[in-house]
């Protein structure tokens, strides 16, 4: 079984093309920072993997990614490996990325890191007819007594 699972944010803005032929695929290519849990003196406090979607992944990280954003990767690990120009062989490994999520709010993103928290702007409650309510947007928890 060759699965990974990552969490960490964009190094850079991700980089787009499309194929050649009939049927143009998006690819997108780009790469995350994963903190280290566990930090020693003198060592990096994170590791840079280069990751790549395809299809409609690749249209999704296009339109909503950019540096900075803290996102989770599901995909496999696939050896990147090639000879360079002079001759000697490099070895690396790229993630091959089957879904992409969000790992915060977008709040959080801008700079206001309040823990997804989003204050309510008017928290009276509409009747929608048929003996339900409509809940007004931003309440994130409803009081039952």
């Amino acid at each position: 079984m060759n699965k990974v699972i990552l969490m960490g944010r964009l190094t850079r803005d991700p980089e787009v093309r499309y194929s050649q032929g009939a049927s143009q695929t998006a690819v997108a290519r780009f790469s995350i920072a994963v903190d280290r849990r566990f930090k020693r003196e003198g060592e990096p406090d994170a590791d840079f993997f280069n990751c790549t979607a395809f299809g409609k992944q690749a249209e999704f990280i296009e339109r909503y990614m950019r540096k900075g954003i803290k996102v989770v990767v599901c995909g496999r690990v696939q050896n990147d490996n090639y000879t360079n120009k002079e001759g000697q062989m490099v070895y690396s490994v790229r993630i091959m990325v089957d879904e992409i999520e969000f790992a915060e709010s977008k709040s959080s993103q801008q700079g206001g890191d309040n823990g997804g928290y989003v204050p309510m702007q008017n928290t009276a409650p509409v009747a929608a007819g048929e003996g339900f309510m409509n809940i007004p947007d931003g309440i994130e928890e409803l009081p039952f007594n």
